[in-house]
């Protein structure tokens, strides 16, 4: 078992974020996570990553008691993330984003001798390729379209070698090309590197087309989880999404 959480709480004042929520994700699964806005999928996200502390309940990883550790120390057992909102460096270009990523995730120190612009440089131009941006290294991550700055944004969230990876919101923005695209590139991500991935997202053509299984939330609390099938055919996730249009067409 990669992720157990057992009981999970988190109360903001009298708003119950999250709520008494347990689920378990299998190592090298591909796990959705989906529900309406304010439903605490965020929040859930921030738990496990150590921005938040919970008011109740536990988080395991591989095993290990991580409820409350801080976000360095789970980044350093493995455990990455992205944002719903970019955070690049628009004066960097995507070979300095990289590079400074492994820097970071290496805690490289270097003297005036040493040339930043040299180190790491095989490494940043193999991960460039390996989220299809190697022909775009010399171009400022303010230059890149919508679609490539999320490309950049994953190659550096896999920098520091993750085994679980969180996204949030890996497509939003994207036209349905590029959201087919980033597709293909997680689920190859996912197989080559050997990640779990755990993702929230709202285009649910993305969900029912990486998502191994898939967990509902709603108020917080955990309402369904399945099979893309099983999951398009429970009334109560439809009554949920009651009025969001064509959702499970």
């Amino acid at each position: 078992m990669m992720l157990e959480i057992d009981n999970l709480s988190k109360s903001f004042g009298g708003l119950k974020a999250v709520h008494e929520l347990s689920l378990r994700i299998d190592k090298n699964e591909i796990r959705a996570l989906i529900g309406p806005n304010g439903a605490g999928k965020t929040t859930l996200f921030n738990l496990i990553s150590g921005k938040l502390f919970p008011t109740g309940g536990r988080i395991l990883y591989e095993g290990k008691d991580i409820t409350s550790r801080k976000p360095y120390e789970i980044y350093r057992m493995g455990i990455h993330r992205t944002f719903q909102t970019l955070s690049l460096y628009p004066k960097l270009t995507a070979f300095q984003s990289i590079q400074l990523a492994l820097l970071s995730a290496n805690e490289k120190k270097y003297n005036f001798v040493t040339r930043a612009n040299n180190l790491f440089h095989n490494e940043v131009l193999e991960i460039l390729k390996t989220v299809q941006l190697d022909h775009k290294a010399n171009v400022l991550s303010s230059s890149l379209s919508h679609g490539e700055r999320r490309r950049l944004d994953l190659g550096i969230a896999i920098t520091g070698k993750p085994r679980f990876l969180l996204l949030d919101e890996a497509a939003s923005g994207m036209a349905p090309n590029e959201a087919a695209e980033t597709m293909t590139l997680i689920i190859g991500l996912a197989r080559d590197l050997g990640l779990t991935v755990f993702f929230i997202e709202h285009d649910m053509s993305f969900v029912f087309g990486m998502a191994e299984k898939v967990s509902v939330m709603h108020y917080g609390s955990l309402i369904a989880e399945g099979s893309v099938g099983e999951i398009k055919d429970n009334k109560k996730v439809q009554q949920v999404y009651l009025g969001e249009g064509d959702l499970f067409e």
